[in-house]
């Protein structure tokens, strides 16, 4: 009998460990952007940036994309700022100088870092006007004096 004292919570406290133990929260798989495909970052935009692309890839962009992004594209939507996550601020013209549109494409369609990838929820054309929306969001540099 005092063995199943001592033992009864040793077992008590095992079950209890292993109880309170919850599986590892695997991330999504993440495409850093050396990990686009060289096929895929060479791909060219065959929809033309136009006022007609533009408009309907903000459609689809304050849909999607505003609530990290912003409106405006600066990275300060309502979920960025909430979840504290550090996101591009597409009005710097810096940032997709070096990067080419079909890597823009790659990224909006299979997503990057803890963005979710558009899949096959939008058709090919529609990813495309996003392309042209995001790019169109870069502001001028301001002169120097």
């Amino acid at each position: 009998m005092s063995k199943l004292v001592l033992v009864l919570p040793v077992a008590l406290f095992c079950l209890a460990a292993i109880s309170a133990q919850q599986a590892p929260v695997v991330p999504p798989k993440v495409t850093p952007y050396a990990d686009i495909p060289a096929d895929a970052a060479k791909q060219q935009n065959p929809v033309k940036s136009s006022p007609d692309s533009i408009a309907r890839g903000q459609k689809w962009f304050k849909l999607d994309c505003a609530m990290c992004h912003d409106e405006n594209g600066d990275g300060k939507g309502d979920v960025a700022v909430s979840m504290k996550l550090t996101i591009n601020d597409f009005t710097n013209p810096d940032t997709f100088k070096d990067h080419t549109d079909g890597e823009l494409f790659y990224i909006i369609k299979n997503g990057h870092m803890p963005m979710p990838g558009e899949g096959d929820r939008i058709k090919t054309d529609q990813v495309w006007d996003i392309v042209n929306y995001v790019r169109s969001l870069a502001k001028p540099k301001a002169a120097s004096n």
